[in-house]
């Protein structure tokens, strides 16, 4: 049996300013051929579950691509076709099934739905090709996607730290169909809903009881996979939204009973899927006056590159040290010219830089503006290390030549590339022991829990920054997404 594997990945923040090209995936970790299984087998991804499940079969593999970049904007038309031409060819050469590590919203500039292209092609060539397919809790699903693969599957937690299980999940139905031993039919539906990331994590309400009924779903006889995805609203497309979907064995009106009464628990807890903000001012004074047991943890979420930012905007860091707060550590601003100035500085020595701010939001109207800020290079290092942790285990981050500023009340990890710091290794891999801090402020939403829930011990405040990953759906301009759509629209029936 020859067996494709391939992962193609991306979340596109369609307000970003950040250009996603080839170079973005290269960056980050994209390899293509015989690289895409040498880097990628082992780690705790679906791409290395199904590498595993086809290998315990002794199937011929062959994995065209491995591609993921950082959240950013829209998909440039080239970059797409290098990773799914890839993909193509090697349908056309010949194979008995695929297992696809997607992610669920991607946007590419000729195309809204760039994982349903995908799929849509690959059909064109081998239209009875079995497809298996893994996507993000933030996948918005389209008709598309759903029609033109077997089975799909996602994550049901955020921090997404069941990657390799669903994988594996997904990956032996296929094979299971395979050798006849179930038939998959999809039942699924999508809601006029822009659930919140903010209000997207799975220990939390209202996904903690979503999530529940997916797994006990998943308990009943005949149920292959039961996913409700949060979806992805900084994704301007028609499909962005909330959706459910069932995979049973040949048992339809089963997957759309389950189906239906998920998405009527989502419907019911709409309300909850919206952030209320506070005051920044405000915000920050608390976390001043908070009890130090252990480090707080400080999101400045409007400005986390894990959902497309820039990641160099500098106005929480900046009231946070207009407050005074003492032993704090930034991970991480975005700036390769800091990080180059400080290289040309030295180990040890003082330096005052204008830091961040390089990169104008014309989506929310924000022009950047650097800090100046005086302080010693603490450390230089090349920014790669592997991650340990819960989340993308084993894989290896490139953050590209980082430095550690050190004000003398905080300390800044500066970076070349961007990265989200859901792994303690962001601090680690620069000689900082972020336990011992007091407070660790990080530019992300809910992935920082899979490193750092364990040393913070569930402390934490949001600070409502600036930035394209703002949850202010009244500084967004939506010009694509299917109207009514709450909250957009006051709506009360879907």
């Amino acid at each position: 049996m020859r067996v494709l594997i391939a992962m193609m990945k991306h979340e596109t923040n369609t307000f970003s300013p950040v250009v996603t090209d080839w170079a973005r995936f290269t960056g980050w970790g994209s390899f293509l051929g015989d690289e895409a299984r040498a880097n990628y087998e082992g780690t705790a991804m679906p791409f290395g579950a199904y590498l595993e499940l086809a290998e315990a079969r002794g199937c011929e593999i062959v994995t065209p691509v491995a591609a993921e970049a950082m959240p950013s904007g829209k998909v440039e038309e080239e970059a797409y076709e290098i990773m799914a031409g890839a993909i193509l060819d090697a349908v056309r050469e010949g194979c008995d099934a695929a297992l696809l590590d997607l992610h669920g919203a991607m946007v590419a500039e000729h195309d809204f739905d760039g994982e349903g292209l995908l799929l849509e092609r690959i059909r064109q060539i081998d239209p009875d090709l079995p497809i298996a397919v893994t996507c993000d809790l933030h996948c918005n699903l389209t008709a598309r996607m759903v029609e033109n693969c077997t089975a799909l599957i996602g994550y049901k937690t955020y921090p997404h730290v069941d990657m390799y299980e669903v994988g594996k999940q997904i990956g032996q139905v296929l094979f299971d169909a395979l050798d006849g031993k179930v038939t998959p039919v999809q039942r699924w539906a999508n809601l006029p809903l822009l659930s919140q990331t903010l209000r997207q994590g799975t220990d939390d309400e209202p996904m903690k009881t979503l999530i529940a009924m997916c797994r006990e779903a998943e308990k009943r006889p005949g149920v292959l996979a039961a996913t409700v995805f949060g979806g992805f609203a900084l994704a301007d497309m028609p499909d962005s939204g909330t959706s459910v979907i069932i995979v049973t064995d040949n048992d339809p009106a089963l997957a759309e009973e389950i189906r239906n009464e998920i998405l009527e628990a989502a419907w019911k807890a709409k309300d909850e899927f919206i952030y209320r903000h506070h005051p920044l001012e405000e915000a920050v004074a608390e976390a001043k006056e908070m009890e130090q047991d252990s480090p707080i943890i400080l999101l400045d979420h409007a400005d986390n590159v894990g959902s497309g930012a820039t990641q160099d905007v500098m106005t929480v860091i900046a009231e946070v040290l207009r407050q005074g707060l003492e032993d704090v550590a930034v991970a991480a601003v975005y700036d390769p010219e800091a990080v180059q100035a400080m290289q040309k500085a030295g180990i040890g020595n003082t330096v005052t830089l204008k830091l961040g701010g390089k990169s104008d939001m014309p989506s929310i109207d924000r022009e950047g503006a650097p800090l100046e800020i005086t302080g010693k290079v603490k450390t230089l290092t090349d920014g790669e290390w592997i991650c340990r942790g819960p989340m993308y285990t084993g894989v290896t981050v490139r953050m590209g030549p980082t430095a550690v500023l050190d004000t003398g009340k905080m300390q800044i990890v500066i970076v070349s590339q961007h990265h989200e710091p859901w792994d303690t290794g962001v601090f680690t891999s620069v000689g900082i022991q972020p336990e011992y801090k007091k407070y660790l402020l990080l530019k992300s939403r809910i992935h920082y829990r899979a490193g750092f829930a364990p040393i913070a011990r569930g402390r934490h405040i949001t600070l409502d920054g600036v930035g394209v990953t703002t949850s202010d759906n009244t500084l967004l301009d939506y010009q694509n997404v299917r109207r009514p759509i709450y909250p957009l629209d006051l709506i009360n029936e879907r």
